[in-house]
């Protein structure tokens, strides 16, 4: 789902908007004490939960929905929230009970149509959301959802309604680890308002979670209240949260350390020198599963040419990781050898070392690769980045100036910055990139699989580079096709080879969940996907 943004916007620059908030004034930002603020950045899209693959938007709908399972804010496992029971003895044909007693805010009851309706809105073409590929393991998603050509069929045939609260998914193909899946914001539940007026809907989004939408201004605030009626075991501890847009994320913590913000989820790599000084104890630095990676736009045919498998192995090479996290990051991040994330273990697929020498400080080689593979598109490579948060300026500069040096050339790379992270985002997705770009991934869940499906398998939701090999898409086929686990995590793993052997994307660190935050909160953590638990916050 997640393309990791930490973009933030300067609350203080929109005086006039903010002005309710007392930009400046109590960190509360409300006049109700238990009210926290915390930094935040505008989401791409409306909050549809099938057209949401961003942290930015995620963090939120994480706070107003609750979908089947929901993963372990310690460990990250999947474990049951509506779902009563999701049977199945072929790991293809599942039935899936929905709990009774649960209700939106609006006071609709949650039942299973509230489950099917969504997915079919998901999957569907002409409603063309960014996680409709997440269903494309239900029976019939090619009709509603084609390659080519217009929908045949409004509904997933896969999806049939057995009462007010069992529903049946029969998928394409066998899928194993499928109900852990369920977790994910796009298989949420949506009420009857969605579809019936739905432009008020996205003016103020109606979920089954812990908080409500009290108001949103976008680039300026959204205002979370805790909804008294949430019937699920993990209600908020505090009576809100004020999500307050920022676009430098130096001026946030500086917010933070003033008393004006009480919480900053991404501390800014110029400050990790002095975070420890500043917060104490209230500073977290905890592993998290991502991976922040340079990607490249295969649709373009001097990245898609014979040899630039070679550049872009050298160009790995050229990247002198271990000096870049220990200076800048301050060791907040750790070198990658793999693609995946070292939060999932050994057993859950994490591979450390496979990059191999390829992940490895070799000047000389790296420039030997890239003369080999016919060198430098252009003669010069462009690193497109949002430039809201100037950690990313810092990073990205950084690994220009080790290219330039390995490479003998002190203009071979540039970075090129994008002002705000949605218009970043939007050059992605339209496919105006020309070079290679910053493409961080948050897991969605904590599944080899989610590391490597919807990022590299042809036609994903994610390949925003448009990647595409056969050898990969067969043994992830057959890797969800088993009912093993252990068997399915070892085929992901080979194909997760086949993104080394081509290097599809360049590895360059994995990062922790950092944050900061004021004396006036307390039981802060973040998850295992570095958003904090804002639910179990307490304020005073």
């Amino acid at each position: 789902m997640r393309v990791p943004t930490h973009a933030l916007r300067a609350a203080c620059a929109a005086v006039v908007a903010l002005a309710a908030t007392g930009c400046g004034g109590s960190a509360s930002g409300s006049s109700d004490g238990a009210v926290l603020s915390s930094s935040w950045g505008d989401p791409q899209n409306p909050l549809e939960p099938a057209n949401t693959n961003e942290v930015q938007g995620g963090k939120v709908l994480d706070m107003i929905f609750r979908g089947l399972k929901k993963y372990d804010p310690k460990t990250g496992a999947a474990q049951d929230m509506l779902a009563e029971r999701i049977d199945s003895s072929d790991s293809r044909n599942f039935t899936i009970t929905v709990k009774d007693g649960w209700t939106f805010s609006n006071g609709e009851k949650v039942t299973a149509k509230s489950f099917v309706d969504a997915w079919n809105y998901g999957a569907s073409l002409r409603n063309n959301q960014r996680n409709a590929y997440f269903f494309g393991y239900i029976q019939g998603y090619d009709k509603v959802h084609p390659d080519s050509g217009s929908q045949s069929a409004d509904t997933l045939s896969g999806l049939k309604i057995v009462d007010d609260r069992t529903f049946t998914v029969k998928l394409a193909q066998k899928f194993s680890s499928f109900p852990d899946t369920l977790g994910y914001p796009a298989f949420a539940p949506l009420p009857r308002a969605f579809f019936s007026d739905h432009a008020a809907w996205l003016a103020k989004p109606v979920g089954n979670g812990p908080y409500a939408v009290d108001s949103y201004t976008r680039g300026a605030q959204m205002s979370l209240r805790k909804w008294d009626g949430y019937p699920g075991p993990d209600k908020a501890q505090n009576d809100g949260v004020d999500l307050r847009v920022y676009t430098d994320s130096d001026t946030a913590y500086t917010d933070l350390l003033a008393g004006n913000l009480d919480l900053v989820d991404d501390v800014p790599a110029a400050q990790l020198k002095n975070v420890r000084n500043d917060l104490g104890d209230r500073y977290i630095n905890n592993p998290a599963g991502i991976i922040q990676t340079l990607a490249f736009p295969y649709y373009d045919k001097d990245w898609d040419r014979s040899g630039s498998e070679k550049v872009r192995k050298g160009l790995s090479m050229a990247i002198n990781r271990r000096q870049i996290t220990d200076t800048i990051f301050q060791k907040t991040r750790t070198p990658a050898t793999d693609w995946t994330s070292p939060v999932l273990g050994a057993d859950g697929g994490f591979q450390d070392g496979l990059c191999g020498d390829a992940c490895d400080y070799n000047p000389a080689e790296a420039k030997k690769l890239v003369q080999e593979g016919g060198g430098l598109p252009g003669g010069q490579v462009r690193i497109t980045y949002n430039a809201d948060t100037g950690s990313h300026r810092m990073w990205v500069d950084a690994v220009c100036n080790s290219i330039n040096n390995a490479l003998g050339n002190d203009k071979a790379c540039v970075g090129n910055p994008v002002g705000t992270f949605a218009d970043f985002r939007n050059q992605i997705t339209q496919h105006k990139m020309s070079g290679p770009f910053r493409a961080g991934w948050q897991m969605d869940y904590p599944l080899i699989q989610n590391f490597l499906q919807p990022l590299y398998y042809t036609g994903a939701s994610s390949n925003d580079g448009k990647w595409s090999n056969k050898d990969f898409d067969q043994l992830v086929d057959r890797a969800n096709a088993e009912t093993d686990t252990a068997t399915a995590v070892r085929t992901f793993q080979q194909a997760e080879e086949v993104v080394r052997d081509h290097m599809a994307a360049i590895p360059l660190w994995y990062q922790n969940g950092s944050a900061g935050y004021s004396e006036r909160l307390s039981h802060v953590a973040l998850n295992p996907f570095s958003v904090p638990v804002y639910n179990e916050i307490k304020v005073g």
